[in-house]
Order: C-alpha cells, then structure tokens, then sequence
C-alpha cells in the first residue's frame, strides 16, 4: 500500500500494536481504527469511564482516510442548506454551530494531550477559479443570513487573488473559523491518547465475519471477540454492508504536493495558513503545510464496479496527473515547481455529502456512522459524540440529532450504478473543462451533470 505523505513524515512512529490472536470479551467493540473509531472511544469513556473498549483495525490507525486527506478542519456552514432541508432549520442552527465551536475544541484536544497535529487556523477560502463558478456561494450565504449568521465574509476580489498566491483567484468568500492539521498526526495522537485510557487496539486485524447474534461475534483470522454492541467505522469499506451499499458510494480522492517552498509561499504571498477551494463539482483543495508545501488535491471521483476497492484506489498515475493539471492551471506561477508526492485514497460519498447514523437492519445493537463525503477531519468528533449517544442508550441532543436514522437519497443498484456514473462523471469532467477554457460545455454534458450527487459545499446554480 502506498502512504501519504503525511505518514511518511511520520514512518518511524507508525510500529503497529499485535493483531488479534485469542477470544475477547468487550462492552463496545468497534470495526476501524480511523478519526470515527478513535473519537468515539474517547467519547464512550467520556461518558463511562469503565467501558470496556476493543478497536479492530485492519491496517494501522490512520492507514485509510483519516491519514490521506488534505487536513482541513471545517464546519457543516458549506452544507447549511442541506442541513436545513434534512433536519430543519432549529437542529441545522444548532449543528452547525456546534460544528464550527468543534474547530477550537479540536485545538485545544491537541495542546492538552501534547499531540503535534500542526493545528494552524487559517481560515478557508471558497473561490471561483473560473467565470462559471462566480457567485457559487451566494445561496449558502442567503441562507446563513436569513438563520441570523453571517458565517462567510465576502472579500474584495484583490484580496482573494493576494491571500490564495494566484491570479486564478477571481472571487471568493472565507469562513474565518476554519483551521488545517496534519492528519496522520492528529490520528496517531487519537490512537494515542485511547491506548492510554485503556482502549485495547488491534492493528493488522481485519474482521472477517459478523455474526448479527446478542451478544454480537466478530471473527478475524486469528480470534474473535464478541460484545453486546458495535460500532461500524469503516468509512469507504462500509459499502460492502448490504444495506449501507447504495447509502455511500467509495470514490476516489486524489492528492499531489511540492518540496518545502517557504521561500516561494512567501513570494506569491500565500503566507496566512488559509485552506483554499474553488467552486467544482470534482472540487479542487489545496493548502500549505507547516514546512512550506503545497497540497493540491482533487475530487477525482473514479469509481469501481460494485464498490469494490482495490490497489487503484491507493496509487493511480492517471489521477494524479489530472490532479497535478489542475495544480499547473491554478498556480502557473509554480510552473517550474516539481510535484515531490502524490497518492489516492477512497472516500464514504453520500449523494448529499452528509454523513448518516443508524443501526443496522434487524440488530438494534450494531451501530454506524458514514458518508463523511470528504469532510470528516472535523465533524467525525461530532460523530464519536452521537455514536457515543446512541451505543449507550442516552437520550439526548446527539442521539435525537437530525442526521440519525435519516433516509438519504441512495446510489442506484449495479449495474446502473456503475455505468451511470461513469457517464455523470464523464461529463462533469468534460463541462468543468470546458469552463476552465471558458468554452460552453455541450447540453448533453450539462444535463447529464445534473444527476451527480451534491458536492463539498452547496452551491448556488
């Protein structure tokens, strides 16, 4: 398997714990070990400190998305509108507040456990990096406003150019609240801090049968362990749960980056730490690091049939030169920069890009929380706070929260799914080039583009 480059920088902190070898008895068990699984253990411990707590990792903690994605910690005000129509306008209110207070308390989780996860908040930048995508916040902050929040604060065009070091820039908005980490070491540091408290972590340890039975089995390789409840935390792998396989769809998501540039950061003047977005339905998302990179990542979107992940989704040349194009177009000022790493990953895509919770068919006890869509740095600690809730049978406003056993729009079956997308995909890829090049796109790309599942942010039309 190919590592990101976050847990390169890492490598020599990455020893995993033993593989399961004997039969285990626990409270909760939980099947992965990324940010759902880590903060959910926190969060049960939290609440009942004599819980006792079994993590199965298949690979390492932080091995799948939580140690592959671009780092951005965001709020759920880019999803206000979807919020508002899932859950109302009260509970989406109170959601997306709690999700950007979220941002801070994620900061201050690092400073008292002593976990270097360089938490920097920056702020993010929605832009438009073509004439198409002008204005495509417009409806998101209609809605914030008419809910008594001015989240996103225009700025004049020639500061978005200025701050994001590109004159692609041509418009843009920023949610000041909004910070970026290194992942791989905000998920070892979780890993951490739960070993510490006494949650026992099996790396290496793939679940290889679940038996629906009360207390719940859970068979792997080399021994079991069985527990009263579970939790499903398997992000993109979740798709192999017969029910749950046309809730989410595994898509790719594809990352490139420069050598250590500080000095070229400082030239094009991208010096404030912002996370940066434009407004594609295949988003591009980029950042700097704390050594002076830049990560420039894609919403590649590849597909396999029947959900099926195999090494393609790992390290995928063809992604990542699609990726790096994007890289050149928006900053051809870099254009003598060589791209030093690049890497691929799948990603839980809900068609509304908002994470669902529930339990599943016929086995009250087996709980899940999926469909981070991409952005799950920092509304997975949300997540371990309603899945927390709902393991342990608390009435409150996190197992009462509008997304629990919500019913979102799903995946067709295969093989429509399959061929459809390849279709929607095709042609969302075919309109955005066209707009890059200010071309008009073709009416059967444009209507065929409708059909894709709701992006990153809301956008207006």
């Amino acid at each position: 398997m190919k590592r990101s480059l976050w847990l390169q920088e890492i490598a020599d902190e990455l020893t995993p714990t033993e593989p399961l070898r004997e039969h285990l008895d626990a409270d909760v068990a939980i099947i992965g070990g990324g940010f759902v699984g880590l903060w959910t253990a926190l969060r049960l411990l939290e609440l009942d400190p004599t819980c006792r707590i079994v993590i199965l990792e298949r690979d390492i903690c932080g091995g799948g998305a939580s140690g592959r994605n671009g780092g951005f910690v965001m709020s759920w005000w880019p999803k206000i509108s979807s919020l508002v129509e899932q859950c109302g306008q009260e509970e989406a209110l109170r959601l997306a507040r709690a999700s950007e207070a979220n941002i801070a308390e994620i900061g201050q989780f690092c400073e008292e456990h002593g976990i270097d996860a360089h938490f920097r908040r920056g702020g993010w930048l929605w832009t438009a990096t073509t004439a198409a995508q002008r204005g495509s916040w417009k409806g998101v902050q209609r809605t914030c406003e008419s809910l008594g929040a001015n989240v996103f604060r225009t700025l004049p065009d020639n500061e978005v150019e200025r701050r994001a070091g590109s004159r692609q820039h041509l418009e843009g908005v920023i949610e000041d609240s909004n910070a970026t980490v290194q992942p791989a070491r905000l998920a070892r540091g979780l890993r951490r801090v739960a070993l510490e408290k006494g949650v026992r972590i099996f790396e290496n340890t793939p679940v290889d049968e679940i038996q629906r039975t009360q207390p719940a089995v859970l068979r792997t390789p080399y021994g079991s362990v069985t527990a009263p409840r579970v939790v499903l935390a398997t992000n993109a792998w979740a798709a192999q749960v017969p029910e749950l396989s046309r809730m989410v769809l595994p898509v790719t998501s594809t990352i490139v980056a420069t050598r250590p540039m500080p000095e070229r950061l400082e030239q094009i003047g991208w010096t404030g730490g912002e996370s940066i977005t434009d407004s594609q339905l295949m988003v591009d998302f980029y950042r700097t690091t704390q050594d002076g990179r830049i990560a420039f990542g894609k919403g590649t979107g590849m597909i396999n049939y029947a959900s099926r992940i195999d090494d393609s989704f790992d390290d995928n040349p063809r992604l990542t030169e699609e990726t790096e194009q994007d890289f050149r177009r928006t900053y051809p000022n870099l254009a003598d920069e060589a791209i030093t790493h690049a890497w691929c990953g799948p990603i839980d895509r809900t068609y509304d890009s908002m994470p669902v919770f529930g339990h599943l068919d016929g086995a009250p006890h087996i709980f899940y929380g999926i469909g981070w869509s991409g952005n799950g740095v920092g509304p997975t600690r949300l997540g371990g706070r309603i899945l927390a809730s709902l393991v342990l049978g608390r009435n409150d406003e996190w197992s009462r929260c509008g997304l629990v056993g919500r019913q979102p729009k799903r995946f067709p079956p295969e093989p429509v799914r399959y061929v459809g997308g390849l279709m929607v995909r095709g042609a969302v890829q075919r309109k955005e080039q066209a707009e890059a090049q200010n071309r008009k796109p073709s009416w059967i790309d444009l209507r065929l583009a409708k059909f894709a599942p709701v992006g990153l942010e809301d956008k207006s039309a």
